[in-house]
Order: structure tokens, then sequence, then C-alpha cells
């Protein structure tokens, strides 16, 4: 497999990676997800963070708007929230006798949505045309959202009381799943230190979280990942491991060619991350359990016998050829 020469090592680079540094003021031992989050503004897409509560979701959100003095708002999804809550609605002005658009929270760049497999498909849906064509429709008229727009959706893995689970056409539109897991005890240790020094979570600066890169940052290293050179052999590479989902004994639905293209730009991102201008296999490996488990539905009979999407895709990249 041919590769470009690697040339020097981005500016860019170096800025987008001091976000993960400023981020883990506020929150401490999420350094995957925090990276997680940092590839998907890069590749435009859209995380779905899955942990339970009081393990800094909602934090990290806040923490990653900061460092890119992005706005950022939050929905609280509930049973009865209704797709105007999120999209916004007319509003009649009695002065003027005329009807004026006034603007849901999805109008903003960091759209955290907290808890959305707790509000009914109808509310669900409204998100499906913001996060795939950015825009909202409302009253027939299309709107577009602001740029960058990204949605971080959070759920509790364990509590499926009174939730509505995600269909499969709205989980193949988050680029990645993140996983937020209890911490070990000595990061859990940092926590409590912190807290007892007097950490104010509501206070971000006084946390010494600030700024560090731009809108205009973000477009530029964008720009840059689009660059990155994807081998013929590399993209066959993540064509079969997807094809091999598809065919594994214990899913029912495998990767869709939605999910392929996302392995191409994850990868690209990782590569560029670590001063490269060429995805290898490894970028791939990396990223394709993130980018690839929540599209795959399992078969009854396997998760009756405790078998993980994880472990399917842990299964496929185990016996899928590696091009070299």
């Amino acid at each position: 497999m041919s590769e470009p020469e690697v040339p020097h090592y981005s500016e860019l680079v170096g800025t987008l990676a001091s976000i993960r540094t400023e981020v883990g003021r506020a929150v401490v031992g999420q350094d995957a997800a925090v990276t997680g989050l940092v590839i998907a503004l890069l590749c435009r897409g859209h995380v779905l963070l899955e942990g339970v509560p009081g393990v800094a979701k909602t934090l990290l959100v806040r923490a990653l708007a900061q460092s890119l003095s992005l706005d950022t708002k939050r929905i609280q999804f509930t049973p009865d929230l209704m797709p105007g809550d999120i999209t916004g609605s007319l509003v009649y002005d009695a002065r003027t006798a005329e009807f004026h658009f006034r603007e849901g929270p999805i109008f903003t760049n960091l759209l955290l949505g907290d808890e959305i497999n707790r509000t009914p498909p109808k509310s669900q849906s409204a998100l499906l045309e913001a996060m795939e064509e950015r825009q909202a429709t409302v009253d027939g008229v299309p709107r577009p959202l602001p740029d960058p727009f990204m949605v971080i959706a959070t759920q509790n893995p364990v509590e499926y009381e009174g939730t509505y689970p995600l269909p499969e056409a709205q989980l193949d539109r988050f680029l990645l799943k993140i996983d937020l897991p209890i911490p070990p005890r000595d990061i859990e240790v940092q926590v409590l230190r912190r807290h007892a020094d007097g950490f104010n979570p509501r206070d971000l600066a006084a946390a010494g979280v600030h700024p560090v890169a731009s809108g205009q940052d973000l477009a530029a290293a964008r720009a840059e990942v689009e660059k990155v050179h994807v081998d013929d052999a590399v993209l066959g590479y993540i064509a079969d491991v997807c094809r091999a989902t598809r065919s594994a004994p214990s899913t029912s639905l495998g990767v869709s060619p939605r999910g392929a293209t996302a392995l191409v730009a994850t990868a690209r991102a990782w590569a560029w991350l670590s001063g490269r201008t060429f995805v290898t296999p490894d970028d791939v490996k990396t990223l394709a359990v993130s980018t690839l488990r929540h599209r795959i539905q399992l078969r009854a009979e396997a998760e009756l016998e405790g078998v993980t999407t994880t472990s399917v895709l842990d299964g496929v990249l185990a016996s899928v050829p590696v091009p070299r």
C-alpha cells in the first residue's frame, strides 16, 4: 500500500489537540470521550453518549463548548415534549397582526439532547432533518442551522422503564456512540479532591477552562482533514469489515453503506490528529467499534447468549485480512 510523504506537523493539529487539555481541566478520566467529540466536530458528525447518571455527560459538553467559544443549548427530553419545542414555532404578534418565527433550542452550535430516549418517536424525529440536512423545516419553510452544528445526545443504559428506544434510522445518523464508564478508583479520588478543593462545575471559567480554538480554526482543520489520503487498499478493508458484519451469524442487521462512509471519515480525522496525511488500517481498527457498534442489530437468540455488538466487531476485525 503506497503512502504519501508525511508533511510538517500542522499547527492546527496542536490547536485542536489543546481542546482535550482544556476540557480535562473540568472533566477527569474521560479522555477517550473528549477525543471522540473532537473527531465528530472535525467530521461534521453527531455523538450518542451512553452512561449512567453522574458521570459528567452534561459537564463534558459544556466544557467542550467553552473551549471552542461556541454557543450551546440543552433540551431535557421528556414524554410530553413536542417537535415544536425543539425546532421552534410561529408566534402571533398582536401589534403587527403577523406571525413571527421564534427559534427553538435546535438553532445552536452544540445541542445537548439529555436522555433522548425518554421522548416519543414523534419528537425524536424532529432531530432527523436537522442531523442530516442541517436545517429545520417549520410551517413548510426550511431554515438553515448554524455552522458548526452538532447534536450530542445522552441516554441511560440501565433504566428502560418509560423510554422509547431510538429506531435504527436515527441511530445510523450518529457518527459515534461513546460510552462513559464509571471511573476507576484513582480517578474517582481525583474527582473528589477537586470538589473538596472548591471546584464548581457550574463555573467553568473559575475552573480554568478558556477558549483555545475558534470556529475559523475548526473550519480550517476540517479542510485539512478532507485532504488526508485514503488508499484504495484501506477503502477495500473498510468495505470488507462492514460487509462482514452483514453476514455475521449473530446479526440481523449489519453496517449500512452510510456506516462505511462514517468509518472513512473518523479514520481520516484520527490520522490527522495523529499528525499524518494518510490513513492506516490501524486507524480503521481504532475507530471501528465507536463508529459501527450502534449500527448493528443482533438476533434475539444471540442477545440471550450474551453476545454484544462490540464482541461481534472484535470478531470481524480479527478475521478480516488486513492490507499490507
